[in-house]
């Protein structure tokens, strides 16, 4: 195993889960992205695997929405969160001032879906051009 597994299981240690497999993929090969996504070229973040837990943490975001573990976001007021309540934690957008589940907004999809239509560049996201298309 290598030492960034290593770190993929002491931050789902941290937070008492298991992500999901196409979550831990994109660790592993790209580790974070800062882009347009077609087909609307919406902007998603998704943040460092180091900078998960400073994030999650300053926004309180375990206090608020228990099972939730924020991942990236759109650069503004909306995040991008497994929702770990749920078995197979669905990906969902939480409003950043969301004060607990009943306010956040819901919109389940997988990571693989949500990047389905990425551009790919030697079989790995390409995050080079942050300017869309």
């Amino acid at each position: 195993m290598s030492s960034f597994d290593d770190r993929i299981l002491q931050v789902e240690h941290h937070f008492g889960v298991r992500f999901p497999q196409d979550y831990r993929d994109l660790l592993r090969t790209t580790g974070s992205l800062s882009r347009f996504v077609p087909p609307a070229d919406d902007f998603l973040v998704i943040d460092a695997l180091d900078e998960l837990i400073g994030i999650n943490e300053a926004g309180e975001f375990q206090k608020r929405l228990p099972g939730a573990v924020v991942i990236g976001g759109a650069g503004s007021r909306e995040l991008l969160a497994y929702d770990f309540r749920q078995d197979t934690p669905p990906l969902v957008t939480l409003d950043v001032s969301a004060e607990d589940w009943s306010s956040a907004i819901h919109q389940a999809t997988s990571l693989s879906a949500l990047l389905e239509n990425f551009p790919q560049t030697g079989g790995k996201w390409d995050d080079t051009d942050p300017s869309p298309p």
